[in-house]
């Protein structure tokens, strides 16, 4: 290890709270940044860690209550590292070397901390390499540690095993990072994406950090990229190139659909149960069937022999015109939109659907919920046959959803189908991906199986509190989460990587960053012609 990357000195700690790094003379404390790596040099073990705090302490406590005169450049110099000095909270998380295991098995998490006087050293690049792995077929370049130049690599196949959630709050990045997530996942071919995007940013075009629009999913990956739309004439407008005409029919719409909109249609208990009584009374027409109904004695007698009163029925009546008026809902569908994306995933096209101008939340729980419900019993019965059969199992299924805690809030999680397959956990090659401003909002259980967590800065300390809830050093780890800057900074951890990691995510949105984006097995010569089709 060079000299100039000493740090310091290990003077205490704990296994929980971490150590005490006193810096050397040489080093300034201003140099020092919450969230950077270290390395420390043990007696028997190499220890990879994370700073979490940085602080000033002096040897005599009368120069705090008395300090030195600051005009007197001479003095001032003496007491520094004499009667003053710096210091650092670093939290250990792996032993990297050493010891046999970390030799043979590589990078373990620690069970003991570096003795008293152990060097510790910035981390350097085949550091990050040993822990983090460098990019190839399976790890995608991420971003690179904050103040650092070396790439932070995640684990595709590994992140896509569970679900996953991206947080932070409003103008902070979520939507930049999701983006960079997916295109991870299509350039590796880890998965196949279902994407529900509310506000059109990962089809065809985005926008960048910087308000600039920039090149999305179907740009980049033309052949491996079906984009659906539920408004045909906003895509056009914005030079959309769609694959798929969305539209639902009366018929397609079942009461599981409605009772998750029940806080957004503002209906009571009574009346979500009245939905199941009058669809056993008029089956798969029952939506068109209940809306038309009117004040009359034979609607009353109806009623009468469903047990549901007057006003149960008015109520819900209001529920179910609001979804008529929605333009994308017909009475009857010339093609069942849940067969045709079907038909994409299962040959390996990743399906991203527009809502367009259609952003009000009712529109997109009942799209989202109503898709995701019947792809996943899909997936079901594919993987159930598989294991009958001993054969392959089906691409693995990520599905994204925005405003996350509409779906899956203590009210509803257990209820939905999103909140199923967050708690079983790819029981059947299927996983979210969600993605909020609010992680107070979902459920505590869910969040609990959620394998890999991204969060850009949050304000709410309730929010900071659930996204890190059960996480091993939480208080530190609280503290790097308060201290990101307001954009293009996160932290990422969890199940995908081997210990949390404060990040800048990678330039996206210049020619020179999308000849990263081809897929991996294409020669640098066939990117450069690709890049140059598609963008010059």
């Amino acid at each position: 290890m060079q000299q100039d990357n000493r740090l310091g000195i290990v003077v205490s700690g704990s296994l929980s709270k971490g150590v005490e790094v006193r810096l050397d003379n040489s080093t300034s404390v201003e140099d020092m940044v919450v969230g950077r790596y270290v390395t420390i040099e043990g007696q028997k073990q190499r220890f990879f860690g994370m700073i979490s705090d940085v602080s000033l302490g002096v040897t005599d406590p009368n120069l705090s209550l008395k300090p030195p005169d600051t005009n007197d450049s001479f003095l001032t110099e003496v007491l520094v590292g004499s009667g003053t000095y710096g210091q650092l909270q670093v939290m250990p998380y792996l032993t990297i070397g050493g010891n046999v295991a970390s030799i043979i098995e590589g990078p373990q998490p620690v069970k003991t901390i570096p003795s008293h006087f152990a060097t510790v050293n910035l981390a350097q690049q085949s550091d990050i390499e040993l822990v983090f792995g460098k990019e190839d077929k399976e790890r995608f370049w991420i971003g690179n540690p904050l103040d650092m130049e070396t790439k932070l690599c995640l684990s595709l196949p590994e992140f896509v095993k569970r679900s996953n959630g991206v947080f932070g709050k409003s103008g902070t990045g979520k939507t930049f990072l999701t983006r960079m997530l997916l295109i991870g996942m299509l350039q590796k071919g880890a998965c196949v994406n279902l994407v529900f995007d509310m506000h059109s940013e990962y089809g065809w075009a985005g926008t960048s950090e910087k308000g600039r629009t920039v090149k999305a999913l179907k740009q980049l990956f033309p052949a491996k990229v079906a984009v659906f739309t539920l408004d045909e004439d906003n895509s056009r407008r914005r030079g959309v190139s769609t694959d798929f005409v969305v539209r639902m029919g009366y018929d397609e719409i079942e009461p599981e659909d409605i009772s998750l909109l029940r806080q957004t249609l503002n209906l009571t208990d009574q009346a979500v149960e009245a939905v199941y009584q009058v669809k056993r009374r008029f089956g798969k027409d029952w939506l068109r069937c209940t809306t038309e109904l009117e004040d009359s004695e034979e609607t009353r007698e109806v009623l009468n022999q469903l047990n549901i009163h007057d006003s149960t029925f008015q109520n819900l009546q209001r529920g179910l015109n609001t979804i008529r008026r929605l333009p994308f809902i017909q009475e009857r569908s010339p093609n069942k939109v849940v067969q045709q994306v079907l038909e994409y995933l299962v040959r390996g096209t990743n399906v991203v659907l527009e809502f367009g101008r259609y952003t009000d939340i009712t529109a997109y729980i009942l799209v989202a919920n109503l898709l995701t419900r019947r792809i996943y019993s899909h997936y079901r019965e594919r993987v159930e046959q598989a294991m009958a059969d001993g054969t392959a199992y089906p691409t693995p299924l990520v599905i994204t959803i925005e405003e996350a805690h509409k779906f899956l809030n203590p009210e509803v999680a257990k209820q939905t189908i999103f909140g199923t397959i967050a708690r079983e956990m790819r029981k059947y090659n299927t996983t979210l991906l969600v993605i909020d401003q609010r992680p107070s909002g979902i459920d505590d259980e869910v969040m609990s199986q959620l394998g890999t967590k991204i969060t850009c800065l949050l304000d709410n300390e309730r929010d900071r509190d659930s996204v890190l809830a059960g996480i091993p050093g939480k208080g530190e780890l609280k503290s790097v989460l308060a201290k990101l800057a307001t954009k293009q900074q996160a932290l990422i951890f969890g199940h995908a990587v081997p210990m949390p990691v404060a990040f800048q995510p990678r330039e996206y949105g210049s020619a020179e960053s999308y000849k990263h984006f081809t897929d991996f097995e294409d020669s640098d010569e066939q990117s450069e012609k690709d890049i140059e089709e598609l963008w010059d």
